[in-house]
């Protein structure tokens, strides 16, 4: 079944599941006025973004200035929308496991906690 956008020659619109393309447009639900099918809205150059990463992120007081309130409800509401996002899609969330070594010979890689140091040499 496809589904089409319909409009009757007296200006009724609605939507209706026909068999196949070269099937016969629907009679109108409303009046029973002969149909055709409207062209569908095409959306062009619209993307998606995943938001702030969380690297992105304020991580002081000094980066919400100050504690400003709407500075952040602002953070707040963008790290719940990436929480929900990372949710659905995993992938986004990247490696969330703890650093703990990030000096020295772990200057370029930090060691996480799971990590064998041993790998490091």
């Amino acid at each position: 079944m496809i589904l089409y956008d319909f409009r009757c020659s007296t200006g009724h619109e609605f939507e209706a599941a026909v068999a196949s393309m070269s099937a016969d447009n629907p009679a109108c639900p409303a009046c029973d006025a002969n149909t055709r099918r409207l062209f569908s809205r095409i959306n062009l150059g619209n993307s998606a973004s995943a938001g702030h990463s969380r690297e992105e992120m304020p991580r002081s007081w000094q980066a919400t200035d100050g504690g400003d309130r709407d500075t952040i409800r602002h953070w707040h509401k963008q790290a719940s929308q990436r929480e929900k996002l990372e949710q659905k899609y995993p992938e986004l969330a990247g490696d969330r496991r703890p650093v703990l070594a990030h000096e020295g010979r772990f200057h370029d890689k930090p060691l996480r906690a799971g990590d064998n140091p041993g790998d490091w040499t």
